[in-house]
């Protein structure tokens, strides 16, 4: 009885266990709850294990009670007819015979009273094993229950955690491109690009400039010729 009550309290403390703060006392959910399912599997087939004896042992219990019950039905139909023999022969004047006939009924009823003891001693016994079997066939089945709890929080945490990392590696990539924002190297380039076209345009200027002063200077040579052409003919008194 010592080994069944404590197969119901493990049971019991494992039905009632309360997953959640478990899960928030841990450092690691993860690794915890993976540790909880090998447990809880382990001590579900070791309770598994317990009760089958258990009920073994109760199915024995109850064979040997009707075994018994059966004894006093037998016992008490030979007492019977060990009576009904002996009334017989006391009627037919055999008296000792009938004595002896008596004296078996005696002992058929002794057996029969034996047995009677055996089924009462038998049946507290029989209704408090019946009471266990229930209690471990409940407790066990809060125990499944639980480690279905337990499988779904698991599955979920690691979920939960997978979609945690996928957003982290999005965020990192995120601020990974806000470090090197690609408008600002486009900004840069496009600087560069119009510096170049100021540059040329520049230049284009300064020969425009340049171009001009060259075709200034010829119109002022052409000037000159035209003084130096009207001075000679003046000299000349044309």
């Amino acid at each position: 009885m010592a080994e069944k009550q404590t197969v119901l309290g493990r049971i019991a403390q494992l039905a009632r266990a309360n997953v959640n703060a478990l899960i928030d006392a841990a450092e690691d959910p993860q690794k915890m709850l993976d540790q909880m399912v090998r447990d809880y599997t382990g001590n579900i087939a070791e309770a598994e294990a317990a009760i089958a004896q258990t009920i073994g042992n109760l199915r024995l219990a109850e064979a040997d009670r009707d075994d018994d019950v059966a004894a006093v039905g037998e016992w008490g139909r030979k007492a019977a007819a060990a009576s009904a023999k002996a009334d017989a022969l006391r009627a037919a004047g055999q008296t000792a015979e009938a004595d002896r006939f008596d004296e078996l009924a005696k002992l058929a009823l002794k057996r029969q009273i034996s047995f009677e003891q055996e089924v009462s001693a038998a049946a507290p016994q029989i209704a408090a094993q019946t009471e266990v079997v229930a209690k471990l066939k409940s407790g066990l089945t809060a125990m499944k229950e639980r480690l279905v709890e337990l499988r779904t929080k698991r599955d979920q945490l690691v979920a939960r955690a997978a979609a945690a990392q996928a957003q982290a590696q999005v965020q990192s990539a995120i601020g990974s491109i806000n470090v090197l924002d690609p408008t600002s190297e486009l900004a840069r380039f496009e600087e560069r690009v119009r510096r170049e076209e100021a540059r040329v345009a520049g230049q284009a200027e300064l020969q425009a400039d340049s171009l001009d002063a060259q075709f200034a200077s010829l119109d002022d040579a052409a000037d000159d010729l035209d003084v130096e052409a009207r001075l000679a003919a003046l000299k000349s008194g044309s």
